[in-house]
């Protein structure tokens, strides 16, 4: 599956800010079949992660996906340590990434994997990760832009992060390079009918991830044994990789509860018992008005027009 007889994405702007450089891209040397895996965040990226990991590397005990899945774009690593580290690898990549589609090299030799997710749920689990920064976070990642307004801990109620995030369209005290969650999933679901381009949502890897494992692998021509099939499911479930979250030495300098809370609760719906109805149909209305109705729609249910649209 090549895109090179179809227009593809060109880059239009690069993101520069505290946590993220999009000229990282630039000088990454693509081969046939990379995969890149893109979300606004919080969205299920790293039980994707896992997922892919698992069918590359056949049910594997001892790959856990985010290890050898980074961020290019991050900034916590030297990018010529970065790529280094990307080119050494032999085995078949999978790359991880939360830039919009304007900002990102886009490239007929890769898969591309993006994932959507309830916009309530996308602040309710941005919040338990921003609200568990430690000290140490945020002096990491201010370091980088020392003249611009410091990164700042969220407020401690996440119903005040929602509301504030819903009135402004940004996640209250990150900068995000100007990227709103409802343009970066509008970018993409406009990119959706190219044959390197796969959609996935929240709600179907949790309602159903037996086949979601099994339409990613299709996906990717990753011939899935089924006496493996057990096995990845095991190594996907929650409490899986929390265990190998806990182990990434990472987490324990950035958040309070390391790994385990960097996987949180894989839920849905938690947002339900604190909203008030109006403040539920709040986010509706305003994704109305970012949104093109079919794209809105697939955002809050996971449900793709018939004819995939």
């Amino acid at each position: 599956m090549r895109a090179s007889s179809m227009a593809l994405p060109t880059k239009k702007r690069d993101i520069t800010d505290a946590m993220e450089d999009s000229r990282n891209w630039d000088d990454f040397n693509f081969r046939d079949g990379d995969i890149v895996i893109d979300t606004y965040g919080k969205t299920g990226t790293t039980l994707v992660q896992q997922i892919v990991a698992q069918l590359i590397f056949a049910g594997s005990d001892e790959i856990y996906g985010p290890n050898i899945s980074p961020i290019v774009e991050m900034r916590m690593l030297p990018r010529d340590s970065l790529l280094g580290m990307l080119e050494a690898q032999t085995h078949r990549r999978f790359l991880k990434t939360h830039l919009p589609v304007e900002a990102l090299v886009f490239s007929p030799k890769a898969r591309y994997i993006y994932i959507g997710r309830d916009a309530r749920d996308v602040i309710w689990s941005m919040h338990n990760m921003h609200v568990n920064y430690t000290p140490a976070a945020y002096a990491m990642f201010n370091a980088h832009d020392p003249g611009d307004p410091p990164l700042k801990p969220p407020p401690a109620d996440v119903r005040t992060y929602y509301l504030e995030w819903l009135a402004t369209g940004a996640l209250p005290g990150m900068r995000r390079g100007g990227v709103s969650l409802w343009s970066h999933v509008q970018g993409w679901w406009d990119v959706r009918h190219l044959p390197n381009v796969l959609l996935l949502h929240f709600n179907n890897l949790t309602s159903d991830l037996k086949g979601q494992i099994e339409r990613i692998a299709k996906y990717l021509d990753i011939a899935l044994d089924a006496a493996l099939l057990p096995r990845i499911l095991q190594h996907c479930s929650l409490e899986y990789m929390k265990g190998q979250a806990a182990k990434v030495e990472i987490f324990d300098r950035l958040l309070v509860g390391g790994g385990r809370t960097f996987v949180n609760k894989g839920t849905n719906g938690r947002w339900r018992d604190v909203l008030s109805a109006s403040e539920i149909a709040r986010c509706d209305q305003v994704a109305t008005k970012h949104l093109t109705p079919d794209c809105a729609h697939w955002l809050a249910t996971g449900e793709l027009p018939k004819g995939g649209g």
